[in-house]
This record gives C-alpha cells, sequence and structure tokens, in this order.
C-alpha cells in the first residue's frame, strides 16, 4: 500500500472535481486515455465540493441441489427493468426495494462488471481512489463475482482480474507504473497473501491527510495481466477457507485487493531529443512542470455472515466465524452511522472499519455489490443483506483528485538535459577539431596547387612566349612569301620581256649569225626556266581546279540527295494520303450502311414493344380482374378471421377469468386449511400429509381414533371448500404449469379422496387417471408424496383397487420408490401397495408390476413407518393367499416366500415397534397355513418363531391361529418332536 511508497519529497494537492452525473454515483462515460494537453487543462480546474452517493447492485445467485429438492419456495422477485427486488416473508407480506442494478440469476461476469466496476476503474484512472466490494450471506456467489480467475473460461472471469484488464488497456508501460498488495483479515490480524510470512501486519493513518497505510506489506510493480493472474492465484492458495453445510469452499477471511495506479502527465517526453537540442534556459523554464496522478483501487471481498446452527460449523471455526461476525456488525454501524449523518462514526472499533475509512464516508468512488440466495430457508439473512444495501445507498462520500508535482520525473528531465548538452558540447568540441584537422589538410592540399598552379603559370609563359615566337615567324615567312609572289610577278614580267625580246632577238637572228648561236643558248636556258614556271602553274591550276570540281561535285550530289529525299517523302505521303481517304470512304460507307441497318432495327423494335406492350396491357387486366376478385375474396376472409379472432380473445378472456377465478379459489383453500391446521394445532407444517397418513388401515386404533378426531375441523373445512369450488374446478388444477398450485391441487384431493363418498366421484371425474398422469410426468419430490397418499386413500376402496392396477400404478408407484430415498414419499408409497395386497385378485399383477419386489426394497430404507407399512402389505398378501388355499381355488409356494420376504419376516418378527411385530406375526401366520411352505419355513427357523407367537403374540387371535398351524400340519409336529 502506500507504506511503501516513494522517499522523496513531495508536494501533493486535492482536488474535489464533480463527476459527470449530479446525482450521486452516476457513471463516468467511457473514454480513451486522455491526451496531456487535456489533462493540463483539468489541473486548472477550481476546487468544487461534490457529494457521490454508494452505488449499491445486488446479485441473486442460481438455486443449489439442497435447495431444488427442498420444499422451501422463492422468497425473492426480481424486477431487473424497474432496477427492483420484491422480498416475500410470505404470501401476504411482500416489500419492495429499489437499487441501482438489479441482476437476474443468468447475469453474465461482463455485465456485472461493467455496470458495478467498470465506472470505479475509470475513476481510478483520472485519478480518483476507488472501491469495489461484495456483501452477502456465506456461499451466495461473493467470492465467485470478484475473485473468480476464469482460466478455462475467460467470461468466467470476476471482477478483479477484468479490472486490471481494464487499467492495463489504458495504461502506457513506460510512464504508468501498476503495483498491488493483497492482504486478508483473518482473526483481527492483517496478514499478507503473497508473503504469507507477514502476519499481524500494523495499520497507520496519516494525522494530516488521514490516509490509511500498511507498513511492511509486500508491494508488486505489475508487468502484465498474465503476471497479475500468477500473483492472485499464488494469494488464493494462501487464503483461509474451510468446508461447510452452506458453501464447500467458505472464505474465512476478509480479502482485500489494494492496486496503486500512477500516471503521469503535463510535461514532454524524454525522448523528444529534438525539442531538447534547441532549447536554452527560458525554454527548459517554459515547459510545463510534470504531474502524476496517484489512485488507490480496493477490491474487497468480505467474509460471508453465518449463522452455527445453519453453517454447522465446530472447533476453530466458530472463533472465526465470531470474528467474521464482529467486524460486519462493526461495518453495519458505521454504515447506520453514516447513513443517519451522525456526528460520531465508530470505525475504530474494527479493523475492518478502519481499512474502508476511505470508502464509506471519504473520498472513494465506491461501488456495493450484495449477493443474496432465492430460497426462502434463509429468509432472515436475504432480508439483512438487502438492509444493509440499502442503507450504503445513503451514504454519500466526496471524491477528490489526488495530483502532485513529480519531482523526480523533473530531475530525470533535468539529468537527462545536463547529459545531453555534456554530450552535445563534448560532440561539437571533437567536430571543431575534425574540421580543424580537415582545414589544416585542405591548406596543404591549396598549397600543393598554388605551387602547381605556379608551374602551369611559368609554362603557360614560355608557351606564350614560343606562340609569340612562332608568330613572328609565320610573319617572317608570309613576307618572304609575298617577295617571293613577287619575285614571281617580277619573273612573270621579265618572261613576258624576255619573249618580246626573244622574238626581237629572232628578227635580229636573220641579221646576225653569230648572233644567233648566243641567242639560241640563251633561249634555251629561257625556255627551260620557262617551261619549269609553266609547268608549276599548271600544277598549281590543276590542283585548284580538281579541288573546285570536287566541291561542285559534292554540291552536285548534296542538291541531288536532298532533292530525292523530298521527291521520296513527297510520294510517300500522296501515297499515305490516297490509302487514309480511300480507307476513311468505306468506313463512312460502311457506317452509313450500318446507320440505315439501325434505324430500320430501331423502328422495328419500336413496333414489336408497341406490339408486346399492347398484349402485357391485355394480360394484365385480364390477370388484375381475378385479382381484384380474390382481393375482395381475402378481404371478406380477412373480415371473418378478424371476427373468429375476436370471438377467440373473448374466449381467451373469459379462460383467463376463469382461471383467475380458480386462482382466487386455491388462495382460499390455501387460507382454509391453514386456519384449520391453526385452530386444530396441528404440530406439522403439511397437514395434508398428515391427514392422508392418518387414514391409512392397520395402523393404532386408537391412534387412528385420536388423528381422525384431532382432524375433523380439517374435514369440515374441506367439505365446504369442496361445496364451494368444486371438483370440477380442482382437477384441472392437477395439470397446471406452477408447481405450488399443483401441490395445492393434489393435497385437496388427496384429503377429498380420504373420505368413502368422494371417492367414486373422483374417479368417475377423472380423478384417478389426473393423478397417474401427474406421478408420471412430475419431477416433484412433493408432488410424487402427496400423490402417492392420494393413491394410498383411494386403494382403500375395493372397486379402485382394480382401476389402479389396471392403469399401471402399481408399475408406477414401484418405479418412484426405486428413485426416491424420502422417508415420507417411501411410508405413501408402501401404504398404497399394502392396500392394493388386501386383494387377492390382484396379486398376480403385483407380482408382475414388481409390486412386492417394490415392498421388499424399501424394508431397506430402515424408516420404522415405511416399514410398518411394509410389514402390513405382507399380513394383508399372507392373509389373501391363507384364504385362497382354505377355498381351494390356490396352490403352490406363496410369492412372498419365492420373492424372498420371508428370511426379513423371520428375522424381524420381534424387532420392531409393537405394531409392526404384530403384520409380521399375522404374516408368519398366515403362511403356515399353507402345507407347501412348511419346508421353507422349517429351514428358516420359522417354527421357533411359530411357537414364541403362539406363547407370546399380545392377540389372542394370533396366538390361536398359530397354535392352529402348528398342531395341522404333520411336518412342524415332527420337527417340534425331533427338537
Amino acid at each position: 500500500m502506500a507504506s511503501n511508497g516513494h522517499s522523496r519529497a513531495s508536494v501533493r494537492t486535492e482536488r474535489q472535481v464533480p463527476p459527470t452525473k449530479a446525482s450521486g454515483g452516476g457513471n463516468p462515460p467511457a473514454r480513451p486515455r486522455a491526451s496531456s494537453a487535456k489533462r493540463s487543462s483539468r489541473v486548472s480546474v477550481d476546487d468544487d465540493n461534490d457529494s457521490v452517493r454508494v452505488r449499491v447492485a445486488v446479485r441473486v445467485r442460481p438455486k443449489n441441489t439442497e435447495e431444488l429438492n427442498s420444499d422451501f419456495a422463492d422468497c425473492v422477485e426480481l424486477q431487473p427493468e424497474l432496477k427492483r427486488l420484491k422480498l416475500k416473508k410470505n404470501n401476504w407480506s411482500l416489500e419492495s426495494y429499489k437499487f441501482d442494478e438489479v441482476f437476474t440469476q443468468s447475469a453474465s461476469q461482463r455485465r456485472v462488471y461493467e455496470a458495478v466496476a467498470k465506472p470505479v476503474v475509470e475513476s481510478v484512472l483520472d485519478g480518483y481512489n476507488g472501491t469495489v466490494m461484495a456483501y452477502g450471506q456465506t456461499g451466495t456467489g461473493k467470492t465467485y463475482t470478484v475473485g473468480q480467475l476464469g482460466k478455462n473460461d475467460p467470461s468466467e472471469r470476476g471482477i478483479m482480474v477484468r479490472a486490471l484488464e481494464g487499467i492495463f488497456a489504458n495504461t502506457t508501460a513506460g510512464s504508468d507504473t501498476v503495483t498491488i498488495s493483497y492482504l486478508q483479515l483473518y482473526l483481527e490480524s492483517v496478514q499478507d497473501l503473497l508473503s504469507p510470512e507477514k502476519t499481524n501486519i500494523p495499520i497507520v493513518e496519516d494525522p494530516k491527510t488521514g490516509e490509511v497505510s500498511l507498513p511492511g506489506s509486500a508491494v508488486v510493480q505489475l508487468n502484465d495481466l498474465d503476471h497479475f493472474l500468477e500473483l492472485l492465484q499464488a494469494g488464493e492458495a494462501n487464503r483461509h477457507a474451510a468446508n461447510t453445510k452452506l458453501n464447500t469452499e467458505s472464505s474465512r477471511s476478509h480479502a482485500m485487493l489494494v492496486v496503486h495506479v500512477h500516471r503521469s502527465f503535463g510535461g514532454k517526453k524524454e525522448n523528444e531529443v529534438s525539442s531538447l537540442s534547441d532549447g536554452t534556459n527560458d525554454n527548459l523554464a517554459s515547459h510545463h512542470v510534470p504531474h502524476i496522478l496517484k489512485s488507490k483501487l480496493l477490491i474487497v471481498d468480505l467474509a460471508g455472515s453465518e449463522r452455527i446452527d445453519k453453517s454447522g460449523i465446530e472447533g476453530r471455526m466458530i472463533e472465526e466465524t465470531k470474528f467474521i461476525n464482529l467486524s460486519l456488525t462493526s461495518l453495519g454501524k458505521c454504515i447506520n452511522a453514516l447513513a443517519e449523518n451522525n456526528p460520531y462514526i465508530p470505525t475504530r472499533d474494527s479493523k475492518l472499519t478502519r481499512l474502508l475509512r476511505d470508502s464509506f464516508g471519504g473520498s472513494a468512488r465506491t461501488s456495493l455489490i450484495v449477493t443474496v440466495g432465492p430460497s426462502a430457508q434463509y429468509y432472515s439473512e436475504t432480508a439483512s443483506t438487502i438492509l444493509f444495501g440499502q442503507r450504503a445507498m445513503k451514504v454519500v462520500n466526496t471524491v477528490k483528485l489526488k495530483e502532485e508535482v513529480d519531482y523526480e520525473s523533473l530531475c530525470k528531465k533535468l539529468e537527462y538535459h545536463v547529459d545531453y548538452l555534456t554530450s552535445e558540447t563534448d560532440r561539437q568540441q571533437k567536430l571543431r577539431e575534425i574540421e580543424r584537422e580537415q582545414m589544416e589538410k585542405k591548406l596543404k592540399e591549396q598549397e600543393a596547387l598554388i605551387v602547381e598552379t605556379k608551374i602551369f603559370v611559368s609554362k603557360y609563359e614560355y608557351l606564350e612566349k614560343q606562340k609569340n615566337h612562332w608568330e613572328l615567324e609565320a610573319k617572317k615567312l608570309l613576307k618572304e612569301l609575298n617577295i617571293q609572289k613577287n619575285e614571281n610577278d617580277r619573273l612573270s614580267q621579265e618572261i613576258g620581256h624576255l619573249e618580246e625580246n626573244f622574238k626581237q632577238i629572232k628578227q635580229q637572228e636573220l641579221e646576225s649569225s653569230t648572233h644567233q648561236k648566243i641567242l639560241a643558248d640563251m633561249t634555251n636556258t629561257y625556255q627551260k626556266n620557262i617551261a619549269e614556271l609553266i609547268n608549276q602553274l599548271e600544277s598549281e591550276r590543276s590542283h585548284c581546279t580538281n579541288l573546285e570540281e570536287q566541291l561542285s561535285v559534292m554540291k552536285k550530289s548534296l542538291s541531288d540527295n536532298i532533292k530525292s529525299v523530298q521527291e521520296r517523302i513527297v510520294d510517300d505521303l500522296a501515297r499515305e494520303n490516297s490509302k487514309l481517304n480511300e480507307i476513311a470512304t468505306s468506313k463512312i460507307q460502311s457506317l452509313e450502311v450500318m446507320n440505315r441497318e439501325l434505324l430500320m432495327e430501331k423502328e422495328r423494335i419500336v413496333d414489336d414493344l408497341t406490339r408486346e406492350n399492347s398484349k402485357l396491357n391485355e394480360i394484365t387486366t385480364s390477370k388484375i380482374q381475378p385479382l381484384e376478385v380474390m382481393n375482395r375474396e381475402l378481404l371478406m376472409e380477412k373480415d371473418f378471421l378478424n371476427k373468429e379472432l375476436e370471438s377467440l380473445k373473448d374466449k381467451l378472456l373469459d379462460e383467463e377469468r376463469q382461471r383467475r377465478c380458480l386462482e382466487g379459489e386455491i388462495v382460499k383453500l390455501k387460507k382454509f386449511l391453514i386456519d384449520g391446521n391453526a385452530e386444530n394445532g396441528s404440530k406439522r407444517s403439511h397437514w395434508a400429509e398428515n391427514s392422508t397418513s392418518s387414514t391409512l388401515p392397520f395402523e393404532n386404533p386408537s391412534k387412528s381414533h385420536k388423528s381422525r378426531e384431532s382432524v375433523s375441523a380439517q374435514k369440515d373445512t374441506i367439505s365446504k371448500i369442496f361445496e364451494e369450488v368444486g371438483l370440477s374446478n380442482i382437477l384441472p388444477l392437477l395439470k397446471s404449469e406452477e408447481l405450488d398450485v399443483q401441490i395445492h391441487a393434489v393435497k385437496v384431493v388427496a384429503n377429498l379422496a380420504a373420505e368413502d363418498i368422494n371417492q367414486e366421484r373422483i374417479v368417475k371425474e377423472g380423478g384417478l387417471d389426473a393423478l397417474l398422469i401427474l406421478l408420471e410426468i412430475s419431477k416433484d419430490a412433493t408432488v410424487h408424496r402427496i400423490t402417492a397418499g392420494a393413491l394410498a386413500n383411494l386403494a382403500m376402496n375395493g372397486s379402485n383397487q382394480s382401476l389402479i392396477v389396471s392403469k399401471g400404478g402399481t408399475r408406477l408407484l414401484a418405479n418412484i420408490a426405486s428413485k426416491t430415498e424420502d422417508p415420507q414419499t417411501l411410508r405413501m408409497i408402501a401404504g398404497a401397495i399394502a392396500n392394493l395386497c388386501g386383494n387377492e385378485k390382484l396379486h398376480v399383477m403385483l407380482k408382475k408390476d414388481s409390486g412386492i419386489k417394490a415392498l421388499l426394497q424399501m424394508m431397506k430404507s430402515g424408516h420404522s413407518e415405511v416399514i410398518a407399512q411394509v410389514a402390513r402389505g405382507f399380513a394383508n398378501f399372507a392373509k389373501c393367499e391363507s384364504r385362497g388355499i382354505a377355498q381351494g381355488y390356490q396352490k403352490g409356494k406363496s410369492v412372498l416366500i419365492e420373492e424372498g420376504a420371508l428370511y426379513w419376516m423371520i428375522t424381524n418378527s420381534s424387532t420392531y415397534s409393537a405394531s409392526t411385530r404384530r403384520h409380521i406375526e399375522l404374516a408368519l401366520c398366515h403362511l403356515a397355513q399353507n402345507e407347501d411352505n412348511a419346508l421353507d419355513l422349517i429351514r428358516g427357523g420359522g417354527i421357533k418363531e411359530l411357537i414364541r407367537i403362539s406363547q407370546d403374540s399380545s392377540k389372542e387371535e394370533t396366538r390361536n391361529l398359530a397354535k392352529k398351524a402348528l398342531d395341522s400340519n404333520s411336518s412342524f409336529s415332527s420337527e417340534m418332536y425331533t427338537s
């Protein structure tokens, strides 16, 4: 609990926040976990005082086997739609109570959790304390409702498991924590169920806040739901439980599951590094201060209140019960004081009330579920539980939101921020060192690049100089070429001059022969030079001509190619265009043809549709007319059926009125019967059984006479009811679906059958058939018992005996006897069969229908009244056999000896009461009258019993009958002589 909380200092604020409903105990709506912004906005709400009422629900458990087999009716009637419970003390005392929720016997665990505990769990998730508690008598399902684990079937899980499941679904593993403690209050000692060695844990109350803590108790932080289930199973194994009459696993201690939920909100997540990396001291100061919601959920499984006389406890369990009842009484006193607004609340009278101080009248939102049983056997316990729940509904709590500044989370954030800044500084310094190294490296690279640039510049300057040099050389060459060209021009001019001179010289040659030779030599020389120069000029001209020719050829081929390509493209385009025109023309023609065909088809379809429409109109008209006729017929039939329905409703209403009249007569009948019992001082609760048993034959005459005198007033009352109600209205009630109506109806018939005057009318109006059908189809032990009594009364009349046997009554009675162990039912069945045994005509059918075997089987019950009826049946059977032997129409060994009854009669002839002994003695004496039975009597020791009967029997008639048998039978005489 809170005693093992953190040791750090914290500032706590408690604010009273209004719930969603002002009526008290309203359920907060289900919602997902609130965001940080939403939480922050809720912190700023102004303080408001708000009173929340304790919500109380009631749950009725199903009937157990013992209650199903008992005669007690239900004392609880539920109206879940009105949220009401009606408590019936008897048929005329009925009280109604309203609760916040009412759960029927078929209510699921899930529905109980959602209506009772889920609003409290959601409130705990919002920061409020909450309590869910189960209260009720032992064995009414408190532990099943609260602590069921539901291992094999999750739908069976109780409130504890479902509450933790809801908490885990709405919390975050990183920022929220869930811890539990599991304790029990045993013999006013607080013990730890998770650490059994921790006992007598002290309860400490904070003098300032009033909070209750348990220092030393184990507090376990949960990982998931499976972890919780393991802890809960271990805790349940350590809890004290015992086997009592009311519950096979009765809790002997109060169990308390304490769940602490811590939820943080209002701050930034620790993993948001980006926001921290850009933050400064100012930014850090602007952040929201983180808060934490601390809430506590208390789930209490109270031990059940019980009475020692009903639970059958002994030894140490009596001490446990004393402490349980004392603590529950203290809790009831506190609830009463809070409900009545008393200034003094006795919370310190018990450790239970100290632990629940915050749950009732404190700051927790509390839901209480009270569990009750349906049987009227525990009416007082059920009424006490209901009144406890009603008083608890008047208790008002003031819920408070509990939140703290989460300095631990803030410290962690600051430490994280410092660590982050330190690491960021180291990282920046390392980055600067790396950057410096990179700059140095780049500087060296730049220096090397500068050196290379200088070398390149020097090379460039050298090349520039070379370039200038070669430009000068080129200029020189161009100049020389120009000079050479000028020289050539000059030479050409000189050649022209020389040609002219040659012509002049050739003219002068004629004049001078001497001079001619010289000129011839000079001419040859000049001609050679001229020829060389001409050759050079021709070669240059030819080269230029070739180049011009190649250029003209290339231009011509290029223009030819361009023209050919243009012509080819134009031709291709023309061909494609013609093809496209042809295709388009053909398509257009085909589309026109298709369009004409579609128009023709459209016209044809329109004509067809017109014709079909006209035909359909004709067909529809022809069909509508008979349908209209049929509709009119149906309407007439409907009116007729409505009239019949109205008549049937009237009949049903008449039958309902008749049924209500019959029910009123039944109520009147019950009242008359109860008044008759009260007036005559009957000590038995079921007077019909008493009166039925009093009418059985072969009982003590004085006792029967006394019994008849004691019930004479009852018979007068029954006769009066019989005259007022009528047998025809009573017999249909035997077929009623309501068991209570059946039981009271068969009781009336049984009492009427006790009078000879009524038996013939009962059989005539079908009462015998109705009783046999009821005996066959009913599964209720009370119905079996009273029906067998009614048949026993009818079987006293000889005319009715053959009807009972022929309709299978013996077989039905034997079948019921084989299935029941109730001595009263067996007594009634044995009495009925005993009456039938008095009719010798029915002996064969009795044997065939297992009637004799049923009597022998009922002997094993050991109940004196049952054995008395069995002995009476044997006496009747043996008497009839003896009469048949004497009259000569019956021979052979007795059926009783064949069925094995002789040995029991011989061994028990002096064991039971006087009336039973007389019946057994009478049966032995009648069996001894048949010589065919002599050998079996001798072998079984019957001679000694016959001698004893002849001497010691209380009835002279029986003594004489025994003497007659001993004297008349030669086998007996010889056996006595031999012995």
